[in-house]
Formats: structure tokens, C-alpha cells, sequence
């Protein structure tokens, strides 16, 4: 019986791992494509995408609530608007194709090439949103994704991606560039992540899935949990402190991982800070009350309660057993320590926050260390103060990489309020584990290649010296004057060389006069000789030189190109040939 039960779930597992490695496949196979395109296409194309996911903001936040049980519709909305609109408006004019700088006094120009396939795993808790985010950037990159929706969240993610899939492919995207799996399992999420066609991954969600990403052999941008601290300084202006600290906390519920979790405030105006959070619908609980929430909130694992993740405050009140009053937002514990003992010290993704209290902004510093060690190295915090040297302090010492000064850590830390680059996967550098502490952009998803010109003699080697006596150098005008300024680009490309049917016959005159003499080639039907190697015959024969030109322009004309033995086709022109089919062998000699 044991065997039968556990055979659908092997079953599913076998099949969302074919469906990994043949998304991964295909992707691979459309990333050429995609590579090709124009900065202008580009654009096109992330433009459409934008503008499909815009008006179905609202839809897409209900879908995401209704399947998932998490959140706030209207709160998701503003989510899915900040993804279509406002990373979109960041990234619109980002170039990603070609020449994308020029370093004129080191003589420098960069290149950008796209990193290749993304696996992109996206999590329940920001879905649609999230989503939006990553297929965006991606596709501005050049990069072909695949989406591993997570698994309570399917519905919603494969919707949001059909939507931006159906206006790329309208917009012109290569068949395969925005892939999906439909039946999602751990396994095939780990295939997908070690496939070989895949070149970074993108993963957002638990500790376990990222260290999942880090362990798949490839480059990863992986963000785990905040558990942000907010520290409130004596000179804050409090009302405002406050109204920002319950905005983070409630926006969603408190699903995003730099939503705050912790207020450390500073001992003189703790009770006039704790009069301002009780006014705006904060309810601050007793150590019994505490003790009663911790143990249905925390899981052994320490570990924050799915069923309780992303609930009002109300629920959470009721699951726990407590009695609060009506129009009750955040429930507030306060806590004398961090750590294993007090298990309402870990990021809580609810409308909970834990209460400490400290005599000074050195201690307050200290115990925001301590929280940040406790989960979110490298994340995110806040810091509410008027003191400029207190604030740089806390800048100095904190291992966070997002530190939001006087606004609130949910929408400071993606960009929403503050000049950061806006994003919904946000690094934690060397503290957290991760490869950076960035706010991810398409820039991440872009390897740069650099020209680089002499702008200093080399200097001789001692054996140079030795063989040929006296170097001679150029004057320091002659080196200065090359130093100037970078060559720019022609608007077509120069000529050089030997035309193709000059060489063509000077290699047939070579092997004329050796005695090789090649049988004429059978002709084809529907083939054309390149463009670039002069008038057509009457009679369609093989090709006697092609360069990666020639072939460029059949693909363009939608045409073949007819080789035979004595066809001379230069190594690149042989890749992108073989590679889309566009050679026609003639028959070969009896």
C-alpha cells in the first residue's frame, strides 16, 4: 500500500523534471535569437509586456489572494503597479545592446552580452508581483526565462506570465524566451536550477530553496528572510516614525522580507513612542500574551506559521487565543532578548512587531546587530532620527545594505520611497550569503565585455632587450596623440580584403595549376547564392566563398545558400550557417 500511495507523487515528480529540462532546452535554443535583436526591439518588446500586465493590476492581486490566502488586494495592486510601472520606468532607458559606454580617458569602450538562460523561482508571497519584476528585467537583458512558480501560488504566477508572454510573442520575442513549468515539485525545481542550459538563477523565497540556488553549481542571486529592525533615536519626530512603522508593517500583512519586525527605541521617549503606535491601532500585549502567540505563531523549527503568514492582525489575535480590541492593526510584543528564548525575535511575515527598549543609540546599536545576526544579514533596516552623525554612525556599523532613513523599511529598501533602484530582489552581499548586496536591475543579468586600447607603452622584457639591442618607442607626442580619444563606430562597417569572387578565382587558379579540377555542381531548386558574391547565374550552382555576411542576408531574405566541395566558408559563417540551417550540400562527385 505504502508503494501505491507514493506513486502519483513519483509520477508528478518525473514529470515536472521532463518539463524542467525541456523548458531549459528550449530557452537555450531561443537565447541566439533573442541575443540578436536591437536595442529598439528590446524596447519594444518590454514595453508591450509592461503595458499587458498594467490594466490587469487589480485582477492579477485578487487571483493572488483568492489562491494563495495571503495579503491585501489593494496593497498587491499597488505591488503589481510598482512592477509594470515604476521598475519599468527605471529600466525603459537602460542600454543592453552593443557599445553601452565609453570610458574616454582610459579608452575603454564596454559591450554588453546577455548572461544567458534565467531560472527564476518566485515565490507565494509576492507572486504576481514578483513575476512581473523578473521577466521584465530578464527580457531587457536579452535572456531567456523560465518561471518556477511556487507551488501554492501557480495559478496566479502562470496567469501573470501568459499575459506577458502573449504581448512579447506579438511584439516579435523568439519563440521559447519566456518559459514556464506547469506542474511544479521540488525536483523539478532543482533540476531546472542544474540544468545545464540554464546560466544564473534568480531565487527568492525561504532559506532552504536559496541555499538550494547557491548549491546548483551556477551564478545565483538568492534573498532569504529580513527581519529588518527599525531603531527609533531620541531626536525622531515621532508621529511620523510611528505612521511609518505601522504603514511597513500592515502594507500586505507584512509579506515582503524588508517589512519591519522589530522596534528598538530609545528609553526617554519610549512611552510617548508607545502612546503614538497605540493611536494609530497598535495593540501592545503582556508576557502572557506574548508567550501565548509565540506558540502559534513560531513553529519548532523557528520558523514563522504558514497559516498565520499574511493575516490581518485580528487573525492572528483570534488563532492565539488573545482578546484585542476591535481595529486592531499590529500586535506588539515586547521582548527582552534575542535569540532561541524568545522566539518572537524572528522575522514574523504578519502584522507583529517585537518591543525593545535601550538607553542609548550605542546600545541601540548593538541590539539591532544582534536581530540582524538573529535572521537578515545583510538585509534591511531603519533608522528614525533627526541627529545626522547618529545616523551616519548607524550607517558605519550595521551589517544591513539597505539602511532607510525616516521612511518606512517595506518601501524604502525596493525603491518605492526612497532613490534606491527599484526592485523586488534585493541582495545581502558577503553578510547574507549573497554574491551582491545590489538591489537587482537588468544590469545584474549582463556580462560586459571591454575594448581596450594602449594608453602606456608596455615595457620591454629583459630578453627583448637583450636579443635586438635598442627599442625603439614612440615620442610621448606620438603616444599622447593616440591616447586622445576613443575611434568611434563608422555607420557601416569598412570593407577590407579581397573581394570574394577575386579570391574565389585565385583559389580555382592555385588549384588549376596543382591538377585539381572539380566536377561542375548539380544545381537545386529554390536556392540562391548570397547577396554579397555578385549576380545570380541562370542556373542555381554552389557557392564558391561565404562569409558570415552572406549568410546574414539569406537569413534575412529567407533563402538557402548552395555549397559544394570547392565552397570556401569562413569559421563564423560555418557556426551561424550550420546552426539555422541554411546550407544546401550539392551532390558530391561519383
Amino acid at each position: 500500500m505504502a508503494g501505491s500511495a507514493s506513486a502519483p507523487q513519483t509520477d508528478r515528480d518525473l514529470t515536472s523534471i521532463a518539463e524542467a529540462r525541456a523548458l531549459a532546452r528550449t530557452a537555450r535554443q531561443a537565447q541566439p535569437l533573442l541575443a540578436e535583436l536591437s536595442q529598439e526591439h528590446i524596447d519594444q518588446i518590454v514595453t508591450a509586456m509592461a503595458d499587458a500586465v498594467t490594466p490587469q493590476a487589480e485582477a492579477l492581486a485578487r487571483l493572488a489572494v483568492e489562491e494563495t490566502g495571503f495579503g491585501v488586494v489593494e496593497d498587491k495592486v499597488q505591488k503589481n503597479l510598482f512592477g509594470s510601472k515604476q521598475v519599468y520606468e527605471f529600466i525603459r532607458p537602460m542600454r543592453t545592446v552593443g557599445v553601452i559606454g565609453r570610458v574616454e580617458d582610459k579608452k575603454v569602450v564596454e559591450i554588453a552580452e546577455p548572461f544567458g538562460v534565467v531560472a527564476a523561482i518566485v515565490p507565494s508571497t509576492n507572486p504576481t508581483s514578483t513575476a512581473i519584476y523578473k521577466v521584465l528585467i530578464a527580457l531587457k537583458a536579452r535572456c531567456p526565462i523560465v518561471i518556477s512558480p511556487h507551488p501554492s501560488a501557480t495559478r496566479c504566477i502562470t496567469r501573470t506570465v501568459e499575459l506577458m508572454a502573449e504581448a512579447a510573442a506579438r511584439a516579435g520575442v523568439p519563440a521559447g524566451s519566456i518559459g514556464w513549468m506547469n506542474t511544479v515539485t521540488l525536483e523539478g525545481t532543482q533540476e531546472l536550477m542544474k540544468a545545464r542550459e540554464v546560466a544564473v538563477i534568480l531565487a527568492t523565497g525561504g532559506m532552504g530553496l536559496v541555499r538550494a540556488a547557491y548549491s546548483a553549481g551556477k551564478p545565483a542571486y538568492g534573498v532569504g528572510p529580513g527581519n529588518a529592525p527599525c531603531y527609533i533615536e531620541r531626536s525622531a519626530e515621532l508621529p511620523k516614525t510611528a505612521r511609518d512603522i505601522m504603514i511597513g508593517k500592515t502594507f500586505d500583512n507584512g509579506l515582503l522580507c524588508s517589512s519591519p519586525n522589530s522596534v528598538v527605541v530609545d528609553e526617554p521617549i519610549a512611552e510617548e513612542a508607545r502612546r503614538q503606535f497605540q493611536a494609530l491601532g497598535a495593540c501592545f500585549l503582556n508576557d502572557a500574551e506574548a508567550d501565548a502567540l509565540a506558540k502559534v505563531l513560531v513553529t519548532a523549527q523557528r520558523l514563522p506559521n504558514p497559516a498565520l503568514v499574511g493575516r490581518p492582525a485580528s487573525v492572528v489575535a483570534e488563532k492565539a487565543g488573545l482578546n484585542v480590541p476591535d481595529g486592531t492593526k499590529v500586535l506588539i510584543a515586547p521582548l527582552k532578548g534575542v535569540g532561541r528564548d524568545y522566539p518572537l525575535s524572528i522575522e514574523k511575515l504578519c502584522p507583529v512587531l517585537s518591543w525593545y527598549v535601550v538607553s542609548d543609540w550605542r546600545q541601540g546599536c548593538e541590539r539591532c546587530i544582534e536581530i540582524l545576526r538573529y535572521g537578515g544579514m545583510g538585509h534591511t533596516m531603519a533608522i528614525h532620527s533627526e541627529n545626522q552623525d547618529v545616523i551616519l554612525q548607524f550607517g558605519l556599523r550595521k551589517p544591513a545594505f539597505r539602511i532607510c532613513v525616516n521612511t518606512p523599511t517595506t518601501h524604502g529598501s525596493i525603491g518605492l520611497t526612497t532613490g534606491l533602484d527599484p526592485a523586488m530582489t534585493l541582495g545581502c552581499g558577503g553578510w547574507g550569503g549573497n554574491i551582491t548586496s545590489d538591489n537587482i536591475s537588468p544590469r545584474h543579468l549582463l556580462n560586459i565585455k571591454r575594448l581596450a586600447y594602449e594608453v602606456r607603452p608596455a615595457p620591454p622584457s629583459a630578453a627583448m632587450a637583450t636579443r635586438s639591442g635598442a627599442i625603439v618607442r614612440p615620442s610621448a607626442a606620438e603616444h599622447v596623440a593616440r591616447a586622445t580619444a576613443l575611434p568611434q563606430a563608422p555607420a557601416k562597417p569598412e570593407q577590407r580584403g579581397i573581394p570574394a569572387q577575386q579570391l574565389a578565382a585565385r583559389i580555382d587558379e592555385f588549384l588549376a595549376s596543382r591538377g585539381y579540377k572539380g566536377p561542375p555542381s548539380a544545381p537545386a531548386k529554390d536556392v540562391a547564392p548570397p547577396a554579397s558574391s555578385g549576380s545570380a547565374p541562370a542556373a542555381a550552382t554552389a557557392v564558391e566563398f561565404v562569409c558570415e555576411d552572406d549568410v546574414r542576408a539569406a537569413l534575412s531574405a529567407g533563402r538557402k545558400l548552395l555549397i559544394g566541395e570547392k565552397t570556401i566558408i569562413t569559421p563564423s559563417a560555418r557556426d551561424l550557417g550550420e546552426s539555422r540551417k541554411v546550407f544546401v550540400q550539392a551532390s558530391w562527385p561519383n
